[in-house]
């Protein structure tokens, strides 16, 4: 692909007709690098994000996003208390299909960088469980997935015998997903309008008295609904956060107690070595076997119970094979169907064959906070213009210091 960025802001003419493009530059919250994607600026000071895929699975994933956005009604994002990326169009670009949507500001925390107490933790909290209070009719009547929790289950069962078939998933760890989808305890839970959310699907402002505000959500291309432990699974990579995420969350939450959410959400964590060891069988790609087998074997060393509502031991083990849940992909099963879904749509008649405007647009960039990420698969952003490859450095450096600024001035006075 790696379409230059002026190349890309080709595409906004084409999906928002009458559009008179004055800059461009670099997005890199591209979707893990997946994408060519670039933003643009026009002449009545909006900016738009436009990115582009040619492979079917990242396809697959902008269509889905489409849909999802245009099913977010005026209603519907009225209820939220954070912006949510609004849809622009679609057009073609190459080979390739492009979606525009509005560009969205603010900065994104690693989930390891994510600290306790007030600010960020209890700002995520509460917005996962506004997500999950939308009506589910807005996913019904787009035709996007809904599961029962009979359906998840069933679900989570085929993909775990999918993994055991391999025979590269460690005995103990079989042992302890079937005994987990054998307890019907865990499969008590009311189903929610759900996300797949990410640490860094949201995105932040500084609020000098609050600590970081979750200000948008962005990434709704798993919009569906299901199992509300999806939106916390990714609190197992979140050690300092985790407790006081999950706290917000269900202070905020009008939903039925649900005592075994954090056991699925750690379970749904799990299994992600398991989508990526099925993925790789599935593409035939020894290396990804390969690579997800040893996390899996991390994973099992560090078990101190076949149970999954025992917590494991911290250091070495299943925490440091949780955290490389970093290096998984989102959706790395897109071309692999293990669902049962009660509605269930067509990607690839999602692509609009003529581009609508609506007046409603929609998001994806801001900036990264991590300097510890390891893999290049995590999602970084610039925000500031560029003028070349040093000036484009030099303001996401800028972005990410502010980033790590608000949250460390966050932390020292909160721990005054």
């Amino acid at each position: 692909m790696a379409r230059s960025a002026f190349t890309l802001a080709a595409a906004v003419t084409a999906a928002l007709p009458g559009a008179e493009v004055t800059g461009a530059r670099a997005l890199s919250a591209d979707g893990d690098g997946r994408f060519d994607s670039a933003v643009a600026t026009l002449a009545d000071g909006r900016e738009l994000a436009i990115r582009v895929a040619d492979a079917d699975d990242t396809a697959r994933e902008l269509a889905a996003e489409a849909l999802a956005l245009r099913a977010l009604t005026a209603g519907a994002r009225a209820i939220l208390p954070f912006r949510v990326p609004e849809y622009i169009g679609e057009a073609r670009l190459g080979d390739g299909r492009a979606l525009v949507t509005a560009l969205l500001d603010g900065f994104l925390v690693e989930a390891a960088d994510i600290p306790a107490g007030r600010g960020a933790a209890v700002s995520m909290g509460r917005a996962i469980a506004a997500i999950h209070a939308l009506p589910a009719s807005i996913v019904r009547s787009a035709g996007l997935p809904a599961r029962s929790a009979d359906d998840v289950r069933a679900e989570i069962r085929q993909l775990v015998d999918r993994a055991a078939a391999t025979g590269r998933v460690p005995a103990r760890l079989t042992v302890r997903w079937r005994e987990a989808t054998d307890d019907d305890e865990l499969w008590r839970f009311e189903s929610a309008v759900t996300l797949g959310a990410q640490a860094t699907s949201f995105l932040f402002a500084d609020d000098p008295t609050e600590g970081p505000q979750v200000t948008g959500v962005v990434g709704w291309h798993g919009l569906s609904v299901g199992d509300p432990a999806v939106d916390l699974a990714w609190l197992s990579s979140a050690p300092n956060a985790a407790g006081d995420v999950q706290a917000a969350y269900t202070a905020a939450s009008d939903r039925a107690p649900d005592a075994a959410i954090g056991v699925r959400a750690r379970l749904n964590a799990e299994l992600e070595f398991a989508r990526w060891l099925v993925h790789g069988d599935a593409m035939r790609r020894p290396d990804i076997v390969d690579d997800a087998a040893a996390l899996l074997e991390s994973l099992a060393d560090g078990l101190r119970a076949g149970d999954l509502e025992v917590i494991a031991e911290r250091g070495d083990g299943v925490d440091s094979a949780l955290a490389a849940l970093d290096r998984v992909p989102e959706r790395t099963s897109a071309d692999i169907d293990t669902s049962m879904q009660t509605d269930a749509y067509n990607p690839e008649e999602l692509w609009l064959e003529t581009a609508e405007a609506e007046p409603v647009g929609d998001p994806h960039a801001t900036a990264d906070l991590s300097e510890l990420a390891e893999s290049d698969l995590l999602p970084r952003d610039a925000s500031a213009t560029r003028a070349s490859d040093a000036d484009e450095e030099g303001s996401e450096d800028e972005a990410q210091r502010a980033a790590r600024a608000a949250l460390q001035r966050w932390t020292s006075s909160s721990s005054e």
